[in-house]
C-alpha cells in the first residue's frame, strides 16, 4: 500500500461516517407545519354516513379532491392513494378522506360502487360527496386548487395533491398524488409523525 492510500483510507471512511450520519439526521427532523385546517364540515360518505371534522379527532390523515369519471389523473390518484391505504389499512390512527368535486354526478350510490371496485373498508377510508359550497371553500382551506371548466377535460381542473394532516389538524405536506416517489415519501413521513409527541 503506498502511502497516498495509507492515509487517504482513513479519510475516506471519516467523510463516509458523516456522510450517513448527516443522512440519519435528515429523518428526525420534525416536518414543517405549513398551515392548519379547522373548517367544520357535514358530508355524506359512500355508505350514507354523516362524515365531519369530528370524524378526524385524534387522527393523521390524507386528504385530496377528484372525481368519479376524471378522464385524466385520479385514476392514477386513487392507484397511489391506495398504496397508502394499504400501509396503513390496520392502523387505526390513519385515515384517508376523498371528496367529488362533481357531487351532481358523484352521488353516494356512485361512490359506493366506485369504493367497492377498489375494496376499501369505509371505515379507513371515506368517500363523500356533498354540496359545492362547502366542498370547493374546503379544498381551498386546504390550500388545493377546485375550479369548474368547460375547457377542461371531464370539465374540472384540480389539484393531483395529497395534503397530509396531523393529529392537531396541522398541515404537515403536500405531495403528487400521480408520483409513486413522492407517496412513498408520504408514507415515510406518516410514519415521523407517528412518532411526534
Amino acid at each position: 500500500m503506498t502511502m497516498d492510500r495509507l492515509f487517504a483510507t482513513p479519510i475516506i471512511s471519516v467523510l463516509l461516517c458523516i456522510l450517513l450520519l448527516s443522512g440519519c439526521g435528515q429523518n428526525t427532523q420534525p416536518l414543517p407545519v405549513l398551515g392548519s385546517f379547522n373548517q367544520d364540515f357535514s358530508l355524506i360518505n359512500q355508505d350514507g354516513q354523516i362524515v365531519t371534522l369530528a370524524t378526524f379527532n385524534d387522527k393523521i390523515y390524507i386528504t385530496d379532491f377528484f372525481f368519479t369519471t376524471c378522464p385524466t389523473i385520479c385514476p392514477i390518484m386513487k392507484t397511489q392513494m391506495t398504496r397508502a391505504y394499504e400501509a396503513f389499512v390496520d392502523n387505526p390512527k390513519i385515515l384517508l378522506l376523498s371528496h367529488t368535486i362533481d357531487p351532481d354526478h358523484d352521488t353516494v350510490e356512485v361512490l359506493h360502487d366506485f369504493a367497492q371496485r377498489l375494496e376499501i373498508k369505509t371505515s379507513k377510508w371515506q368517500m363523500v360527496t356533498g354540496p359545492k359550497s362547502i366542498i370547493y371553500p374546503l379544498a381551498k382551506n386546504y390550500m388545493l386548487e377546485v375550479v369548474e371548466s368547460s375547457k377542461a377535460p371531464g370539465g374540472y381542473i384540480h389539484s393531483g395533491s395529497f395534503c397530509l394532516i396531523d393529529a392537531n389538524r396541522n398541515i404537515r405536506g403536500y405531495y403528487n398524488g400521480t408520483d409513486s416517489a413522492e407517496v412513498d415519501q408520504l408514507i415515510k413521513d406518516i410514519g415521523r409523525l407517528q412518532g411526534e409527541k
